[in-house]
């Protein structure tokens, strides 16, 4: 095989002669532009630095929205995802992480309803590492594999709401909130009975279930029942209530923390309603 060779004509380069201090001169001019330069650079870098927080801020993520149908009629409560009542409503998924992420990923979706008298909600989560103990009212069901709904029913007062939590097995927790973690009050037995709950598990569920498992909650919630605790704005188009929803499991195998509006906060905290989303009723 030929081998090509390229040549480049060098051009002759004339040394002059330079005395001692014309050179110590001149290298005194290249150094000064060299640090015109590095100083240059770094204040660029500095104000690059300084836009960064900026730049981070306005790529926070907005709160969510979701448009919430009319139920055509009232809903049977059995905890059947595929029921033709659910059929043509938009499900949400709830799949941001506060804290660390888990080794396993559960996969969770909500719908939600509402008629003159009720708002409807169902869950669906495709789980493993299930446990479920508490089956007493207002326990400590976000210990067990649970999910949670936190909304707010008076579109005058989007920081107070309700928190309702039910585990797995279906026993519920629920309080209504003035001010997060201080100012509260548990929901009565009497109360939390007007509350239909289905679920697809048993009430209690020990060993914990390390295999698939799909589980739902379906409830049925009376607006009068919340008109006690608080004013509701009734449920029509153009109203809107500010909303989050969760699936947690903080003493399982497989702890993690979820929410469906993203929630800016280092360590899990579900009440925080300034990140709260929007439900729009249509």
């Amino acid at each position: 095989m030929e081998t090509k060779y390229s040549f480049v004509k060098i051009k002759k380069v004339e040394i002059i002669p330079m005395s001692m201090a014309k050179f110590v001169n001149e290298l005194s001019k290249i150094l000064k532009s060299c640090m015109l330069s590095i100083t240059f650079a770094a204040a660029i870098s500095a104000g690059s630095a300084r836009a960064q927080p900026v730049e981070k801020a306005k790529s926070m993520e907005a709160p969510l929205t979701y448009e919430v149908v009319r139920a055509k009629k009232p809903v049977r409560i059995d905890g059947d995802w595929n029921k033709s009542d659910w059929k043509k409503t938009k499900s949400i998924t709830i799949e941001k992480y506060m804290g660390a992420i888990p080794p396993f990923k559960p996969a969770v979706e909500a719908k939600m309803m509402y008629d003159n008298e009720n708002v409807y909600v169902i869950f669906r989560v495709k789980d493993r590492y299930v446990r479920s103990l508490v089956q007493e009212y207002n326990g400590n069901v976000s210990g067990d594999a649970c999910v949670e709904f936190f909304f707010s029913p008076d579109a005058a007062l989007p920081e107070r709401y309700f928190n309702l939590e039910v585990n797995a097995g279906g026993t519920p927790l629920i309080f209504y909130v003035t001010k997060p973690w201080t100012g509260f009050q548990k929901l009565e037995a009497d109360d939390i009975k007007q509350i239909e709950i289905a679920h697809s598990l048993p009430s209690k569920i020990d060993p914990e279930i390390s295999e698939p498992v799909t589980w739902t909650i379906e409830y049925r919630v009376p607006l009068t029942m919340l008109k006690k605790f608080s004013n509701v704005t009734d449920p029509k188009p153009g109203v809107s209530w500010k909303a989050n929803f969760y699936k947690t499991a903080s003493q399982s195998t497989n702890p993690h923390w979820i929410t469906w509006s993203h929630v800016d906060n280092a360590k899990p905290n579900f009440h925080l309603p300034q990140f709260f989303g929007t439900l729009i009723f249509k």
